[in-house]
């Protein structure tokens, strides 16, 4: 057998190993997260969390799983390595090492279970190297495997509360040391007197699309021979918010 085919091998096995691995773990994480709390979007906290796993899951099996993996195929055909068992056995013994290396027993037990399953696929791979059709649905597993426990949290979690037009102030206006801080909190109007000018502040927040505001902070001044206006506008939504305008004179008490 040629190095492209065991390369191909090696990979395929990795990437089944990866995406089955990371999903157990997302599935573990995001039920054991959630209890107690609302449900919301678990399948997209679910994507999120393989995908992470994913990351470093597979840049040890692609890694080292795949190196250690060939060295003791390359003792499997020269003999050194005689039977299939000691085959899977290395390659789970050789999973421990990270566990033992940080003195955790759940990562040890992990790995080496992960790379028991690694090393039987490979040597299903092996003995169905030319049937296309059984490595093609097993590269198709996962994906499918994906989408079902995305559905299925999707399922389990709680329609999301609506963001108001309440909350965007509340985002927009929290956190210290912003321009925003002299503002109201609230929707409404600020009047006072500041070194002589009287000072109107306000706040106010329109709706744009869905669940999508326009937080806007307005302050004008005049003392009778001077006056002036400024605004400056946020678009906000549940996830963040952008600057979108600023303009007109900042006030002389300002500075």
């Amino acid at each position: 057998m040629d190095v492209q085919s065991i390369l191909v091998r090696k990979m395929t096995a990795a990437f089944f190993m990866t995406m089955m691995t990371s999903m157990i773990l997302a599935y573990w994480y995001v039920s054991a997260a959630t209890s107690g709390e609302p449900p919301y979007q678990l399948g997209e906290s679910f994507l999120g969390w393989t995908f992470l796993y994913a990351l470093y899951v597979g840049a040890v099996v692609l890694i080292y799983g795949n190196l250690v993996s060939g060295a003791i195929e390359y003792g499997l055909k020269k003999g050194l390595i005689q039977h299939t068992w000691l085959y899977v056995l290395c390659h789970g013994l050789l999973g421990l090492i990270f566990g033992c290396l940080f003195k955790e027993p759940l990562l040890a037990i992990t790995g080496m279970a992960v790379a028991i399953f690694y090393a039987l696929l490979d040597r299903w791979l092996f003995a169905r190297a030319n049937d296309a059709v059984s490595i093609k649905l097993l590269l198709l597993s996962p994906v499918l495997a994906c989408g079902l426990l995305w559905g299925y949290f999707q399922i389990q979690s709680e329609p999301m509360p609506p963001f108001t037009e309440k909350e965007a102030i509340e985002f927009a206006t929290n956190g210290e040391g912003s321009v925003s801080d002299v503002f109201p909190v609230k929707a409404g109007k600020w009047k006072g007197i500041i070194d002589g000018y009287d000072v109107e502040r306000e706040t106010s927040a329109k709706e744009i699309g869905y669940e999508t505001y326009i937080v806007l902070f307005k302050e004008t001044w005049d003392n009778g021979k001077e006056n002036g206006s400024w605004y400056m506008s946020y678009e906000v939504d549940r996830n963040g918010m952008s600057a979108k305008a600023w303009e007109g004179t900042y006030p002389p008490y300002a500075n």
